[in-house]
């Protein structure tokens, strides 16, 4: 079935393969095996058909799309299984991720529905989830917490300091999973510039597994200009949309 118009697919596949070389490049340089990495495709905004073509594509790992926006992602969800089980006679679907804001509120229509959340930030939103699994008799819900590395006022995330009490504090809520940290460090145009952030975060994922006793598998960090960096100080997890989608489509 064709989704999209050859050129574009094309195009789409090729920028596909440029991030996958880079990542696999760093992951060799840095002595790391590529299968312990997994390559989220960011796909806010972009339409359906797109991703339809891309998971077509995917050749290695779990072909997975990051969606920051609730609405647009459960709509989206329902759009590109139409796509796929009409194309591909019910072959498996994409793996989900919510790598946006949640506010509390909304925390019952994205539990369930994604197979892991990026950006739990808060014990209300914590509660929030643990009450949506219990109503809904849901497994539970796989989340990371959000660091505000680089301490900015106008991002989400809780400080580095208090990531070890938080931890405790819900973890005993059986119905939210915590499986590791994300973080979106201060940006700039210098990749480099993000390197201390993403160490500091490796380093305080190794610290809270000594105290807390977690394995905490996923460290999610670096993005389309970074991502490289990230592998290097032990990512587990990279966040990529300009550099495989193109630029973003509003409306």
């Amino acid at each position: 079935m064709v989704f999209m118009p050859e050129p574009e697919a094309s195009a789409l596949r090729d920028r596909f393969d440029a991030v996958r070389s880079r990542l696999e490049n760093a992951a060799k340089a840095s002595g790391r095996n590529m299968a312990d990495i997994r390559l989220v495709a960011i796909s806010k905004t972009h339409p359906a058909p797109m991703l339809a073509e891309l998971f077509s594509y995917w050749r290695q790992g779990t072909p997975t799309f990051g969606e920051n926006y609730v609405q647009e992602a459960l709509e989206k969800q329902k759009d590109v299984a139409s796509l796929l089980v009409k194309s591909l006679n019910g072959a498996s679907l994409p793996e989900w991720h919510f790598t946006g804001h949640v506010q509390s509120r909304k925390a019952k229509d994205v539990t369930g529905r994604f197979a892991l959340i990026h950006t739990l930030d808060s014990e209300k939103l914590a509660a929030q989830i643990r009450k949506a699994v219990l109503a809904e008799n849901l497994p539970p819900q796989a989340v990371l917490l959000q660091i505000n590395i680089g301490g900015e006022n106008q991002k989400s995330g809780l400080p580095a300091e208090e990531a070890e009490r938080f931890i405790d504090a819900v973890r005993g809520m059986e119905q939210v999973r915590v499986e590791g940290l994300m973080c979106l460090p201060p940006f700039s145009e210098d990749a480099e510039a993000s390197r201390p952030y993403f160490a500091a975060m490796r380093e305080l994922r190794e610290a809270l597994r000594t105290r807390t006793g977690l394995p905490l598998p996923h460290l999610s960090m670096g993005m389309s200009h970074d991502c490289e960096i990230a592998v290097s100080q032990g990512a587990t997890m990279v966040r990529v949309g300009t550099d495989i989608f193109g630029p973003r489509q509003y409306a």
